[in-house]
């Protein structure tokens, strides 16, 4: 007989931890009257200057703080390999054409200061735990850590400082692991931009829901209430009847109720990237249904889906200007994308 044992999972959502976590140092502290003057504050902002360099939005402005060479691909892209992802800051909604004159709708996406803080290798990410010996598991991956939006160092502690002062980067305001492949690594203070991904493929975005509160059935799954008369008294926007009755006379788990609306990890799978500004570094993505507020962060990475998979190879492991031999243009389109510079109409000539 073969015993098969199945996970307890909950049937219930978990409630959002609003708790910092312990690996991680508190980046705030208060701030004191430090009584420096106009000069002093000026020199401390140069000093920054010159260690950093300016912001890395703008792929023109600056290609990579490294002292050494960035990592060069040794592998060729093959189907299996898992590259990192971005962090993105969703910055509005912004209509596109089609080439056959449809109007659709798109999501901006802009990658602001993405550079690479950590790589932790398979054998430290998935550590051996038990005295038994260990299970070879073919293609183990690593982790890799990307953080996003430089914050001045002169307003955080120190011991969050020290956790970006090994890669020679300013210190980032966000910070988001990404499960990699070992043939997908890359030095610390590599910087990632836009074009990390190309214009038509196929990705996936994670992000927090746009917290709502305490709401009703009625907005928070859409019941259609009661009738606004004929007799109904303060039962207009509620929900009914909640039980089964007869033997089963109770409340089922899993009823649709009122309760906290929003604030949850979601997942947008199978999003079309429709045109990337390399200036910039915006994405545009197809859709408005992008999880989050505008101003918030999600994390744009290869999709998952089996049948959405790239057939083409990706810049991997990631863009790296140093090795490209042409410059890309400022504006990339997908294929069926009418760009804004090109004629909307065209005349022939009499013959």
């Amino acid at each position: 007989s073969i015993n098969i044992s199945v996970p307890k999972r909950e049937k219930y959502i978990p409630k959002p931890r609003y708790r910092h976590p312990e690996w991680l140092p508190k980046p705030n502290r208060i701030l004191y009257d430090e009584q420096l003057t106009k000069d002093n504050k000026q020199f401390l902002d140069e000093v920054v200057q010159n260690k950093y360099g300016s912001s890395t939005i703008q792929l023109e402005t600056k290609l990579s703080p490294l002292k050494i060479d960035p990592i060069e691909p040794t592998v060729q892209w093959e189907q299996g390999l898992k590259r990192t992802g971005l962090i993105a800051k969703k910055i509005g909604v912004y209509p596109l054409w089609l080439k056959n004159g449809k109007k659709i709708s798109s999501t901006l996406l802009q990658i602001v200061d993405n550079e690479v803080i950590k790589y932790i290798p398979p054998e430290k990410f998935f550590p051996v735990k038990s005295k038994k010996p260990p299970i070879q598991i073919k293609n183990r991956r690593g982790c890799l850590v990307v953080g996003a939006e430089n914050i001045d160092p002169q307003l955080i502690t120190k011991e969050y400082y020290n956790v970006f002062n090994h890669a020679g980067v300013m210190p980032k305001r966000v910070l988001r692991r990404f499960i990699v492949s070992p043939e997908a690594a890359l030095q610390p203070g590599t910087p990632l931009f836009a074009t990390h991904f190309k214009p038509g493929e196929i990705v996936d975005i994670r992000g927090k829901t746009i917290d709502r509160g305490f709401q009703g059935v009625m907005k928070r799954w859409g019941f259609k209430g009661m009738p606004a008369s004929h007799g109904v008294t303060k039962t207009h926007r509620r929900p009914g009847n909640i039980g089964s009755g007869g033997e089963k006379g109770r409340v089922m788990p899993g009823t649709k109720m009122p309760g906290h609306m929003g604030n949850r990890w979601r997942i947008n799978r199978g999003v079309r990237i429709l045109r990337i500004n390399t200036k910039y570094n915006v994405i545009w993505v197809l859709g408005q249904n992008v999880p989050g507020e505008v101003n918030t962060y999600c994390y744009i990475y290869d999709t998952l889906l089996p049948l959405r998979q790239p057939t083409t190879a990706p810049h991997f492991p990631t863009y790296l200007p140093s090795i490209t031999e042409e410059s890309l243009p400022e504006e990339l389109f997908a294929d069926d994308i009418h760009s804004f510079a090109d004629p909307t109409i065209e005349f022939k000539e009499e013959s």
